[in-house]
């Protein structure tokens, strides 16, 4: 199910003897520099005060301090006089607007997402994944008046923390599904219920049934559903989210083939756009 706390691993491991050259010095920086970026936006619009980003980077606030003041200068991150929170700035929007058309999975979801939310009345998500992490990228609210808003748009979690996490993690081959179980095993335990054994155990009954279920795993009284696509390499899962009343048996299983009949003309769509020839050239 979806959840609703985060967490990203710290940077400072043990020391490390260092190349003569500065080369580890360098990947170093850029690790830290992402890593920050992703802390500030695990908390999506809400922002973050410098002690929180202390706690979930485990940088020295020194470190840290240093770091979010560079970052605030070269336009990666704001800084709200009022509350004290270090928000995403607009660079990173500029760079988005160019990164765009190569990354619309969310637009070309959108009719399915609709559909899905008109008819099962429930909160819809898209989750694509990144890494050893799924991040949502799109939201369809249901018409019912209880509604299951347990994600924002641009929050990202270890993969496997929440429906669509574990949809897509469960459809990864074996090895690979392990190897990032194993590398997100100490940020499970910010999740509630999951961790290692919980979560392989959720993985074993995703596959045997085609689709995810979590009920309460985080969010008390929270239930969701995940799907992921496409089935020979997946990218992304769409999950429906509702309180857990609405979740029995009999809907599960049909909130599930609703999704799977999305999922399949969104692999459609996915594949004639792979198919298709770019109309972009170098240049323009």
């Amino acid at each position: 199910m979806e959840t609703k706390r985060r967490a990203t691993p710290g940077k400072n491991a043990a020391p490390q003897p260092l190349p003569a050259s500065g080369a580890r010095s360098g990947t170093q920086s850029i690790e830290r520099v992402v890593g920050m970026l992703r802390v500030v936006a695990s908390r999506g619009r809400r922002g973050m005060r410098i002690a929180d980003v202390v706690s979930l980077s485990g940088l020295p606030m020194s470190t840290c301090f240093r770091m979010l003041q560079r970052l605030e200068v070269e336009g990666l991150l704001v800084r709200d006089l009022l509350t004290r929170k270090y928000h995403l700035g607009p660079l990173l929007y500029e760079l988005g607007m160019l990164a765009q058309p190569h990354y619309q999975l969310s637009e070309l979801c959108d009719e399915a997402l609709r559909v899905i939310a008109e008819q099962t009345h429930d909160t819809v998500y898209l989750s694509e994944r990144r890494g050893p992490e799924s991040i949502c990228t799109s939201r369809a609210l249901g018409a019912y008046p209880i509604k299951a808003l347990t994600l924002d748009v641009g929050i990202r979690r270890p993969m496997g923390v929440g429906a669509g996490g574990l949809a897509i993690l469960s459809a990864l081959p074996e090895a690979e599904a392990e190897l990032i179980v194993a590398a997100n095993e100490a940020r499970y335990a910010k999740f509630g219920a999951f961790e290692p054994g919980f979560l392989r155990e959720a993985i074993a009954q995703t596959r045997a049934q085609g689709y995810s279920f979590l009920d309460s795993a985080a969010t008390p009284g929270a239930a969701a559903i995940g799907v992921a696509f496409p089935p020979d390499n997946p990218i992304a899962a769409v999950s429906v989210a509702a309180i857990s009343s609405r979740m029995g048996p009999a809907r599960r299983a049909e909130v599930a083939k609703i999704i799977h009949q999305q999922v399949r003309a969104i692999c459609v769509l996915l594949e004639a756009k792979s198919a298709a020839p770019s109309s972009g050239r170098d240049g323009d």
